[in-house]
């Protein structure tokens, strides 16, 4: 080959390489400024389970104190966003011989998914919620496990969703998109085990201590006050540690992860160590999935599973649970 086609091909196969190579995520966290600026190069998932409001209009009131405008009802959608129904990314499917609610789809069904919203999977994925509440955050933070898990590692969440999109001023649309979404090439691969905990593996957790039981539902429920009524018993798994969802977020911005620091200083307080390994667990698999971000991506320690089945399972076979007391 001579040397200036040698040199043509080396330009062009760099030139490739750039088009082709993913955004850069600033960590699994990305603020409004950071998607506004780079919304062309990555595609937004949009989950949530109300989905009439995708196409809705915002609604402000004036703040009487400093006469400025406040958001009070989020609507709309980022434009160029998908929307995902959260309803339908989760199962119900046999576990042995128990029917079990609100799964991890199989690995067919959840590609098959996936690929209807358009995604590839060379894709760089932002999950945005409508933002409201920490229960809107875990919306997001459990479709970000289920991709991960089945090996989508170039993702992030739009901290404080939807609603700090708007509050920042920025651009949202209440129409549905015109042209029809392409189906993408998204493959999911062999699932991430590690990322999951079975029922087996709590009840040894239970048994041995060696690994610390996160219980990220509300106080109430962990106490015994009350319960989900898909699940069976009331109060936690022996020797849980109590994290409450709410914690996770702020007390203002309800839908805006806690900083690093805080998030370890109300981890101390509640008596759960960030470094040892861990299974976070709720009713149904869906609050525990922002324990284990909180835990696995954003305090780092990748020693924290999911267990997905969460107390629906374990309360199936297992009647009594510890009530009225703080582990």
């Amino acid at each position: 080959m001579k040397a200036c086609q040698w040199f043509v091909c080396v330009i062009l196969t760099s030139m490739a390489m750039v088009a082709s190579a993913s955004v850069k995520f600033p960590g699994p966290l990305v603020d409004s400024a950071w998607l506004a600026e780079n919304q062309g190069d990555v595609l937004i998932l949009d989950v949530r389970k109300d989905v009439k409001s995708y196409v809705g209009t915002p609604v402000y009131e004036k703040d009487k104190k400093t006469g400025k405008q406040k958001l009070k009802k989020v609507g709309g959608h980022i434009p160029g966003s998908v929307l995902v129904d959260y309803k339908k990314i989760r199962a119900t499917r046999m576990v042995g011989d128990q029917k079990i609610e609100k799964l991890v789809p199989e690995k067919s069904d959840f590609e098959a998914l996936i690929q209807s919203l358009g995604v590839n999977s060379d894709s760089s994925v932002v999950i945005v919620s409508r933002g409201e509440d920490s229960l809107d955050m875990t919306m997001a933070t459990r479709l970000y496990w289920q991709m991960k898990y089945f090996g989508h590692d170039d993702l992030a969440i739009l901290d404080g969703g939807l609603a700090q999109w708007l509050q920042d001023g920025r651009e949202v649309v209440s129409t549905l998109p015109e042209k029809e979404i392409k189906d993408g090439n998204w493959i999911a691969i062999t699932a991430r085990e590690d990322m999951l905990a079975t029922t087996q593996e709590v009840e040894d957790a239970v048994k041995s201590g060696d690994v610390q039981l996160v219980d990220n539902r509300p106080i109430s429920q962990y106490l015994g006050a009350y319960k989900k009524p898909y699940v069976d018993a009331k109060g936690h798994i022996p020797g849980a540690k109590s994290f409450p969802n709410e914690l996770m977020t702020g007390p203002t911005n309800k839908a805006r992860f806690q900083s690093l620091d805080e998030l370890m200083s109300l981890s101390a307080a509640m008596g759960v160590d960030p470094d040892k390994a861990s299974i976070a667990y709720c009713n149904s698999g869906h609050l525990a999935s922002g324990g284990w971000f909180i835990m696995h991506e954003i305090m780092g320690n990748k020693a924290v599973q999911l267990y997905d089945g969460s107390l629906h399972e374990y309360t199936k076979s297992h009647k009594e649970l510890a009530t009225m007391k703080l582990e």
